[in-house]
């Protein structure tokens, strides 16, 4: 992706959001130099801001999602079960684009459809190997209801709907009907190792830096801060 089209999404992004009557952090708003200058370790080493993918293939419009972390816990919390045990994301999903099946190996998660379109979900189970399953129905929590599916069978959350993922839970979803904003509620999110996708691809975006960078993305991190 380049930078420029990067830069783009980014403003894009914060009119949609903010039309939905939710607001980024103030954070959000730094400039590359102002958090090369604070470095702030709740910041940087949770990951926290934005966050662009196409994941390497070069079509965000068909294959690709916006994200942002507004908070995200401790993993070590996490494994001892006590603390900051959470982390909050929102993202959009534009019409038509996919985010590509994947599972998560520790993240539990809330998918929650914050407004505009439909939100649609194709859900698996995992085999005993972890491949996906295509032979096993899919039980999930829809806002608190058990529901159940057949494999592959896509589930639409309209606005105000939410689906609980456990670990193991295959997925992709897309937005239909409109741009999607989405919420996510989950357990200690590590996007570094806790994404396994069914295709070889990756989490990040490569970027050709054609322009200076608005906002730094949570992958600028290591090379920009060090």
């Amino acid at each position: 992706m380049k930078r420029s089209e990067i830069n783009e999404i980014m403003r894009a992004a914060d009119d949609f959001i903010r039309s939905f009557g939710f607001l980024l952090p103030p954070f959000a708003y730094w400039s590359p130099e102002e958090m090369r200058e604070r470095r702030p370790a709740g910041i940087v080493d949770a990951r926290l801001g934005w966050d662009i993918t196409d994941y390497g293939k070069g079509d965000f419009d068909s294959l690709g999602l916006f994200l942002f972390t507004v908070r995200n816990g401790v993993e070590a919390d996490l494994k001892r079960g006590l603390g900051m045990c959470y982390a909050e994301k929102i993202m959009i999903s534009r019409d038509q684009q996919v985010s590509p099946m994947h599972r998560h190996v520790v993240k539990a998660e809330d998918i929650i459809n914050r407004g505009g379109g439909v939100l649609a979900l194709k859900l698996y189970n995992s085999d005993a190997d972890g491949a996906i399953d295509s032979g096993t129905d899919v039980e999930v929590a829809t806002d608190g209801v058990m529901r159940r599916q057949k494999a592959g069978e896509v589930l639409r959350l309209y606005p105000g709907e939410s689906v609980t993922l456990m670990p193991g839970n295959w997925h992709s979803f897309w937005a239909e009907e409109g741009d999607t904003l989405i919420g996510e509620v989950s357990t200690v999110n590590n996007d570094l190792t806790d994404n396994i996708f069914a295709e070889d691809m990756g989490r990040f975006a490569d970027i050709e830096e054609d322009e200076a960078p608005r906002h730094l993305l949570v992958a600028d991190y290591p090379k920009w801060l060090g």
